[in-house]
């Protein structure tokens, strides 16, 4: 899936790191010597935001010299991308790049090696993640779980209908609101219906009710393992999710139990790629 983050992203990244100039480079005198900026994995890495640090550097005035693309995974120590320029130009996109590139590459790294650990126990299952992103991030962080080969669960409130006990409580309680899920599937014909449950007998209920996704929140492996044989008996054409402290140490525990569907927030949070940045003269 193509993410595109717009100019005014990218302008906006730079003004934040060198919103007056770099002083460093103008009082050392080495503004308009040329060189070259070489970005290296440290270790291996699921690449993200490779074309935003290319355009983030040939904003700053550098020439692109080669690029390897989002979502290609790099063992350590392989050159992926690579910008010529002068000093000035070098230096002002140098960190903003690496930036971009550390922190979306390590998104994209965990969402990689969960995509693959879970789905080496459960080829059919899909890996979402939430809306949970830090704000002002959402586009690079769907590019990076993208790029990792996870998709979104939900972009937002205004394409999608997820019920809580949030909304249920409006209603007085769970039972009163699975009354009107036939109504609402009638109101909402091209979207899925959603309802997160937290016990076994609340997930029953809403298999029974003509729910598309039953949604079950902060339940361990094991004891979801036997409430997924008994939804299925209920329902063999509901679809289960599974969220609520899913991560890499137990993602393929969760696939193991025969759900369709992973949903989590780990991914965004943990430690960026390590990426070395080396910025060299030329003659």
């Amino acid at each position: 899936m193509i993410i595109t983050i717009p100019d005014s992203d990218i302008e906006r990244f730079i003004e934040e790191d060198i919103p007056y100039g770099d002083l460093t480079t103008h009082l050392l005198g080495i503004e308009n010597r040329p060189g070259r900026i070489v970005f290296t994995t440290r270790e291996d890495t699921t690449l993200c935001c490779t074309e935003e640090a290319s355009r983030v550097l040939q904003k700053c005035g550098a020439t692109l010299t080669s690029c390897m693309p989002s979502g290609t995974k790099l063992s350590a120590g392989i050159e992926f991308l690579v910008a010529k320029g002068q000093a000035q130009a070098l230096h002002a996109g140098w960190k903003v790049a690496l930036n971009l590139l550390e922190y979306a590459s390590g998104i994209a790294s965990r969402t990689q090696r969960i995509v693959e650990k879970s789905r080496a126990v459960n080829p059919a299952l899909s890996v979402v993640t939430t809306r949970k992103s830090f704000p002002g991030t959402k586009k690079i962080v769907i590019k990076a779980i993208t790029a990792g080969g996870a998709l979104p669960h939900r972009m937002g409130l205004s394409e999608t209908i997820l019920v809580f006990k949030q909304h249920t409580a409006f209603f007085g309680d769970l039972d009163a609101f699975l009354g009107s899920v036939s109504d609402l599937k009638m109101r909402a014909r091209e979207t899925k219906i959603i309802i997160e449950a937290d016990t076994c007998e609340e997930a029953l209920q809403i298999a029974r009710c003509g729910a598309d996704i039953v949604q079950l929140d902060k339940i361990a492996p094991a004891e979801l393992a036997d409430i997924v044989v008994k939804i299925r008996s209920a329902n063999p054409n509901i679809q289960i999710s599974a969220a609520g402290g899913i991560n890499e140490a137990n993602a393929a525990e969760y696939a193991a139990t025969g759900i369709d569907i992973i949903v989590l927030s780990s991914v965004y949070f943990g430690k960026p790629s390590d990426i070395k940045a080396a910025i060299v003269p030329e003659i």
